[in-house]
């Protein structure tokens, strides 16, 4: 069993599924009392999202970088970015360490080309519906076309995000919400729904879309205890 480092904390509530979902996939394929070898970074959040504000990008990734550090430091053979965003600096980790980075967009195309699609809606924070760092490597790595919401859905999306799924609250308003954007999605062709932040399988799941959902936050999971379990 190999040891997979979390950068955690943003949310720490999405941390947590990381946390229960990777060891469930070990005890799944392994049994008995078999769990995954973890370590964790967690970072203090606020000070993600200001930067995440004030567009410091380049902040935020060193920021991250040195927080993949300490992981290999402490023993992580690969390394997993539990968030969609922050996915916009992992140039910046990547560069900083010598560790396999298991980018969150890879297994999720993966599960994409296997069930056939080839045209995605995708939700998520503002930064990855508009930014494209997480698009592009769906489109020009994967080949999947990529579709979002009209802007006062994905300010709806994001609000949401922030204000509520971050805070641990679910919403029966913000579901309905939600599956309102997901039905306009798929009105414009999209043939499933990524949702494309850790937090929003906590709101919608298959039962609240017409098409199939690709939960980032659990794909990447398993992505990172296959990895762990392999020889």
């Amino acid at each position: 069993m190999k040891t997979v480092g979390l950068i955690g904390g943003m949310s720490w509530e999405s941390t947590a599924l990381y946390y229960r979902l990777m060891n469930e996939a070990v005890r799944e394929r392994l049994g008995g009392l078999h769990s995954a070898r973890i370590v964790l970074h967690s970072v203090e959040f606020a000070e993600v999202e200001a930067l995440q504000r004030a567009e410091a990008w380049e902040e935020a990734g060193t920021l991250l970088a040195g927080a993949a550090r300490s992981l290999e430091r402490a023993g992580a053979e690969a390394l997993v970015l539990c968030t969609n965003t922050m996915h916009k600096v992992a140039p910046a980790i990547e560069a900083a360490t010598t560790v396999p980075f298991i980018h969150i967009a890879d297994p999720t195309a993966a599960a994409a080309k296997a069930a056939g699609l080839e045209r995605v809606g995708l939700l998520g924070t503002r930064f990855t519906m508009e930014q494209p760092f997480y698009r592009d490597r769906l489109e020009r790595v994967h080949g999947i076309e990529v579709v979002v919401p009209g802007a006062s859905d994905r300010e709806t999306v994001h609000r949401t995000i922030y204000e509520e799924l971050c805070l641990g609250m679910v919403d029966e308003a913000s579901r309905e919400a939600f599956r309102a954007v997901i039905g306009r999605l798929v009105a414009s062709g999209a043939q499933a729904v990524i949702l494309g932040c850790t937090e929003i399988g906590m709101l919608v799941g298959p039962q609240d879309s017409p098409v199939p959902v690709l939960d980032t936050t659990a794909l990447h999971a398993c992505a990172a205890a296959a990895w762990a379990m392999t020889a």
